[in-house]
């Protein structure tokens, strides 16, 4: 059963997604609930989450999908799951590749980094992962399990494995691993401004932290994730 705030603001994100084909931003769902904050928002989709109603999709802006509807709002909104199914192609595209030969390759899981209060730095492998060989491209590759909901609204929860490039610089907006004064780690939108290099968090919860170009060094660039349900 759900709650009335649960109900509303699920029934206001599929009447965004028929009307748009895109769910409403955070800031669109605050405002139409009527909540001071979105780490209200946050819950109540967690908790339609929990519940089977939608999913949360990776690599996908506004990633949210729903999966069905109680009946209160089935017959009010005519929503009937479907499938799409789309027409099979003449002939196979010239650069395709069978899922089964396209490969894997396997990456070391360096431990945990903080999306949230950085924690001590990444030094030892505890483990390997094996993820698709198109995910990483050139380059040195790591992975990193999550703690913490700081990079939320970015995709990025807690437990996730993030992949990460080997690289000691970044461009503005990209999420990077930063190692802070030699002794923390994290998983930060990284900005740069002259000499003061932000570390901004995906989340409203957490201030953007404000650092010398001295005290950041940048380990790596976000490439990919993984998720376990």
């Amino acid at each position: 059963m759900l709650t009335k705030k649960q109900l509303d603001l699920l029934e206001f994100i599929h009447t965004r997604m028929q009307r748009d084909g895109v769910p409403p931003s955070f800031d669109e769902m605050k405002e139409a609930l009527d909540l001071r904050s979105k780490s209200g928002i946050h819950r109540l989709i967690t908790a339609l989450e929990e519940r089977g109603f939608i999913r949360r999709l990776a690599h996908r802006a506004r990633a949210l999908e729903i999966v069905k509807l109680p009946d209160s709002l089935e017959h009010k909104t005519g929503f009937t799951p479907r499938v799409i199914e789309g027409e099979r192609p003449d002939k196979t595209p010239a650069n395709a590749m069978p899922v089964e030969s396209s490969g894997a390759i396997e990456l070391p899981v360096m431990g945990r980094i903080a999306a949230g209060v950085p924690i001590a730095a990444i030094s030892e492998m505890s483990h390997n992962v094996s993820v698709p060989q198109s995910m990483v491209g050139a380059g040195e590759h790591y992975a990193l399990e999550v703690k913490g909901d700081s990079m939320i609204d970015a995709g990025i929860n807690d437990g996730d494995v993030v992949i990460i490039r080997e690289t000691a610089t970044a461009d503005n907006g990209e999420i990077v691993v930063a190692l802070v004064e030699d002794e923390e780690a994290t998983l930060k939108r990284y900005r740069r401004s002259g000499n003061t290099i932000a570390l901004e968090a995906a989340n409203p919860a957490y201030e953007t932290r404000l650092f010398r170009d001295d005290q950041v060094k940048v380990q790596g660039r976000l490439v990919g994730l993984i998720r376990t349900y």
